[in-house]
């Protein structure tokens, strides 16, 4: 958790960057991030110098000897290049190393066909004078990167602000409804997890973190640690920026090579990605629509439909191996919606694979950028059904207000769904509650009646409603019946305050 100096001291460099003139959020985040990487391999290299001198063994250098060749003189000393030396240039020294040698030794410095080597190719360097590129280097220099935690905490911060900013917030979910998703799901350390619009990489980040936390053992054999590093994530975007931002989100939080990578899920066909995935965790774009002719048809041979919400949805399933489980946000309309594609999709979950769970979120979540009701769908794929119970809770507070400016209701440790609540935290908190009664799904959840906030429903009784998978058609509500009281009884009650009027009024001549 950052402390409120760590936060000040974010806030003066994104105020910085406002006062230089750039004043988009993207820009901004995407600027400190190319600063932050910078200094990241300053701080690898440094470490792996170190780990050579106590080893003996060669030295796996990130900057390279020699020169970068670049000018007429043949440039500059790639060590020339590093954070470390660089900070401590005079603003018009510093500028030209950044902008003319330290950029394109970014965009070269991977392998080619590497995640990173894809992304930094559009790497650009907009700061627009050396003062400003001074200043903020100088405010970075003063924030502690050396805690994993803190690198994450850090970005995490940063991402906020760009859901603050209105425009370009759908690219993040609320921090506290990723890790209610990812506690939910449970991660495990043989899973491969995809988010096919990963934007900031927030679940996937968030799935790694849960196993640090659960699976510190993982990282103690090399198979299993090659496979977290390597292996285990996959996020697709059709936004550069966000791909790069993405990427650089996951190395802060210690993952080495992840796969981010550029693609348009619901445009392109799925060879290689079919049945590869074990978990997906996923908020994708919705309210949208595509003509027919752009759509993967592999998608379209699942659901005949043009809206995106549903042609994610049989993303989904087509990404998902069998087994393979799912938790993702959708619009309320996907679970009453009554055209032939929204119940031929609720019937395909239903009756072919299996629904879990479905929770309601309030309709504040996602505000000030959008109002729209949503819900978190939870389903297993099977290919051969398995629902039996289908398990519903009404959530009705997450922590925070649901109004646009989103305060907070609680301190922040109370926030998210591994709060210790007390008092009324609940009324204020549902996500502990909701962690809670969903591993007692199969269980005493079943007996809840239906007036509780959370319980389960038959997959018959479901099926006999059409599909329809809104909480209300099955939520009871109890109305307080109006109490009748006998009117002799009210009549005897007047008489009595009459006559004590009267006696009032009595006392008072007395006195008079």
């Amino acid at each position: 958790m950052l402390t409120g100096e760590l936060r000040s001291k974010i806030d003066n460099v994104w105020n910085a960057f406002w006062a230089g003139g750039i004043a988009n959020p993207i820009e901004v985040i995407e600027q400190i991030t190319y600063l932050l990487f910078m200094r990241g391999l300053d701080e690898a290299h440094l470490l792996a110098e170190r780990r050579a001198t106590r080893t003996g063994e060669p030295m796996r250098r990130i900057f390279p000897e020699g020169k970068d060749g670049i000018g007429k003189d043949g440039g500059i000393p790639y060590e020339d290049m590093r954070w470390s030396r660089l900070k401590n240039r005079d603003p018009a020294t510093m500028f030209a190393i950044v902008s003319e040698h330290v950029f394109p030794f970014l965009r070269n410095m991977a392998e080619e066909g590497t995640a990173h080597a894809t992304h930094m190719k559009g790497a650009r360097f907009t700061i627009p004078t050396p003062a400003l590129l001074a200043k903020v280097v100088d405010l970075l220099a003063d924030i502690p990167m050396e805690d994993r935690d803190t690198k994450g905490d850090l970005y995490e911060y940063m991402l906020g602000k760009i859901a603050s900013a209105g425009q370009n917030g759908q690219f993040r979910t609320p921090r506290h409804i990723i890790a209610l998703m990812v506690e939910m799901m449970a991660p495990n350390p043989k899973d491969v997890i995809c988010d096919p619009a990963c934007g900031t990489c927030g679940f996937l980040v968030a799935a790694g973190e849960y196993l640090r936390d659960n699976h510190p053992k993982l990282f103690h054999d090399k198979a299993s640690r090659d496979h977290f590093n390597e292996e285990m994530f996959h996020g697709f975007d059709f936004d550069g920026t966000m791909l790069r931002i993405g990427s650089m989100n996951m190395t802060l939080h210690g993952v080495e090579d992840p796969d981010i990578r550029y693609k348009d899920s619901l445009s392109e066909e799925h060879a290689g990605d079919e049945g590869r995935y074990s978990l997906v965790l996923a908020n994708p774009p919705f309210a949208g629509s595509l003509d027919y002719e752009t759509t993967a048809k592999d998608l379209l041979a699942i659901v005949k439909t043009k809206k995106t919400e549903l042609l994610f949805m049989a993303l989904f399933l087509k990404l998902l191996k069998p087994g393979g489980r799912a938790a993702v946000i959708v619009p309320d309309g996907v679970l009453f919606g009554s055209s032939t594609a929204h119940k031929a999709i609720r019937k395909m979950l239903v009756e072919e694979h299996k629904l879990d769970g479905i929770v309601k979120l309030p309709s504040g979540v996602f505000r000030p950028y959008a109002g729209v009701s949503t819900a978190i769908v939870l389903f297993t794929k099977t290919n051969s059904g398995g629902t039996d119970q289908v398990w519903f809770y009404d959530c009705q507070a997450d922590g925070f207000s649901l109004d646009d400016k989103r305060n907070a209701l609680l301190a922040s440790e109370k926030i998210g769904p591994k709060a210790a609540l007390d008092g009324d935290g609940h009324v204020k908190n549902n996500l502990p509650d909701i962690a809670a009664r969903w591993k007692q799904r199969g269980g005493e959840e079943c007996g809840r009646p239906r007036t509780a906030q959370s319980f389960c429903v038959p997959k018959a009784e479901i099926a006999a409603a059409g599909y329809d998978l809104s909480i209300n058609r099955y939520k009871e509500v109890v109305h307080q019946a109006e109490q009748h009281r006998p009117p002799l009884e009210i009549v005897a009650e007047l008489r009595v305050l009459e006559e004590e009027i009267a006696a009032g009024l009595n006392e008072l001549e007395l006195m008079l």
